[in-house]
């Protein structure tokens, strides 16, 4: 990710004046991506958390389920009618729920992390410019 900034500003032709302006775009462009990315980050946050409540709801449901007796009538909720369903659909259901909310889980946890790099790298770059102005 430096080296395209990088090579931007070694691409800039003699003059104070466009040199300053093209690093100012440079500048207000890794700014830009910064905010983005964090709001990215907190986006996961949210969904991670929305996902471990999925997960726990459906734990917790299956959990006292499997409290009842084989022979109890259970119904699915289905749009605006139930289903009547058995002990063990409506248990496999639930352990499928949990298994797909862990999955989703482990992704935006990749992507999250990916994130936050993508965030350092360009904070890193945000530091070396005004370092670089600094000096001149």
């Amino acid at each position: 990710m430096a080296a395209p900034v990088d090579l931007e500003l070694k691409k800039v032709p003699a003059g104070p004046g466009l040199s300053r302006c093209l690093r100012g775009a440079a500048f207000t462009e890794l700014q830009a991506k910064v905010i983005d990315t964090q709001q990215k980050v907190k986006l996961a946050d949210i969904q991670i958390e929305q996902l471990n409540r999925t997960k726990k709801h459906a734990h917790l449901t299956d959990t006292e389920i499997m409290t009842l007796v084989d022979e109890t009538r259970m119904y699915e909720g289905v749009g605006r009618m139930f289903i009547l369903q058995s002990k063990g659909v409506i248990h496999n259901q639930l352990l499928e729920k949990q298994k797909i909310a862990e999955e989703k889980i482990k992704e935006l946890e990749q992507r999250k992390s990916y994130l936050e790099r993508s965030v350092k790298d360009a904070e890193d770059n945000i530091r070396e410019m005004l370092m670089a102005r600094r000096a001149q």
